[in-house]
């Protein structure tokens, strides 16, 4: 789960990390007030779930308050990768000395969280690390073990800093590491983090917390903000379904991560775009495979679905009625293949066949009988 700069910001200042003083708005006028109230320079920022803001001028600095309504007007309702900006945060303008990047991240490959610091701030650390790698210092965490101070020491020393500001620097790093782990974050960033006098301030903020771990805050239910979600994922999302939207023409829905994503394989490199992956997991009921079906269909752009189901615990005569429903319903008219396998596979095929659905045997043959079908516009 993405959250926004201003929320991201919220939870820092709740763990003791500084944070400039700002407030959200949705109606460009209120940012008169807010600049009234600071008295001076603010930054308008656009809240949206995307980076890249300042080059697509979502942010902008304000030293008047005609200024600051004038910045918010262009910010909000505009897009940023195809993202409609609908508020920004107006805050406190930094006077900045020096800005540096500090970041922890989930490394999914060693399994292992990872802190980073840079005297490069304010620049995309992807950028940073491809042109100048040793301007990075990272620290590698043990899974079992706290962050050990000789880390943190490897990390203060890298950069150059005075003995005070390396003393806050540490324990600014101990605080975000606890909050990272605190809130289960696979990702927490704050690019840049400025040094302004003798203090140093998030004047960013990215925070990525892991959806699995969600039972664990049911106080971080309101940070969710279905504005940026697209539809059809926050659609499935509802009903309980494992869908991401990938933009091609084939609907792909299957039972099992490993199951579906080797079918978005076979079905590309028989030439196929496929339009999502769509897992209905195990002992999907009709009711299960109906949804699946709506959600894959409310996509304009599919014109064929594969439906590729391997029975467990996952009976195919189920699957077979909900799919048959689905088609009794909305007099379905593109093309659909569909293979069974497993549990009740004799079943699902006979109810199949009663609604002149011929099934195949083969991953592979399925994939290339959908592939051509979408190409000749028929149905299968």
């Amino acid at each position: 789960m993405n959250i926004y700069e201003y929320q991201a910001k919220e939870l820092f200042r709740k763990h003791g990390i500084p944070v400039p003083e700002g407030s959200v708005i949705e109606s460009p006028p209120d940012a008169k007030s807010i600049y009234e109230r600071f008295g001076r320079k603010v930054v308008v920022k656009a809240q949206v779930h995307a980076g890249g803001r300042g080059k697509a001028g979502g942010v902008k600095l304000a030293s008047t308050p005609d200024e600051a309504v004038t910045a918010a007007k262009a910010i909000i309702g505009m897009k940023i990768k195809d993202l409609t900006v609908k508020k920004v945060l107006v805050e406190e303008a930094l006077a900045i000395d020096k800005e540096f990047y500090l970041g922890v991240v989930l490394d999914r490959e060693r399994a292992q969280n990872v802190i980073m610091v840079s005297s490069q701030g304010g620049m995309d650390i992807e950028e940073v690390a491809e042109k100048t790698p040793e301007a990075i210092c990272k620290a590698t965490l043990h899974p079992l073990l706290e962050l050990q101070e000789y880390q943190v020491k490897n990390l203060i020393y890298s950069l150059k800093l005075s003995d005070a500001e390396r003393c806050q620097l540490a324990a600014l790093i101990r605080k975000l590491y606890r909050f990272y782990c605190d809130i289960d974050a696979t990702l927490v960033e704050i690019n840049p983090l400025v040094l302004s006098g003798a203090s140093f301030i998030a004047a960013d903020g990215k925070v990525t917390i892991d959806d699995n771990a969600l039972f664990r805050h049911k106080d971080f239910e309101g940070l969710f903000d279905v504005a940026d979600d697209d539809p059809l994922e926050r659609e499935a999302h509802q009903k309980g379904l494992a869908y991401v939207h990938l933009g091609g023409n084939i609907g792909i829905i299957g039972n099992g991560a490993g199951l579906v994503m080797g079918t978005l394989d076979t079905v590309k490199q028989e030439g196929g775009a496929p339009a999502n992956f769509l897992d209905i997991g195990g002992g999907a009921s009709a009711s299960v495979m109906k949804s699946s079906l709506e959600i894959v269909l409310s996509d304009p752009q599919v014109k064929g679905i594969f439906i590729n189901i391997f029975g467990g615990i996952t009976r195919c005569d189920e699957v077979a009625k909900g799919i048959v429903g689905v088609m009794k319903e909305s007099a379905l008219k593109m093309p659909l293949v569909i293979k069974l396998c497993g549990t009740r596979e004799e079943e699902g095929r006979a109810i199949l066949k009663e609604a002149q659905l011929e099934p195949v045997t083969e991953v592979r043959e399925g994939a290339r009988k959908i592939v051509a079908l979408v190409g000749a516009g028929s149905r299968g």
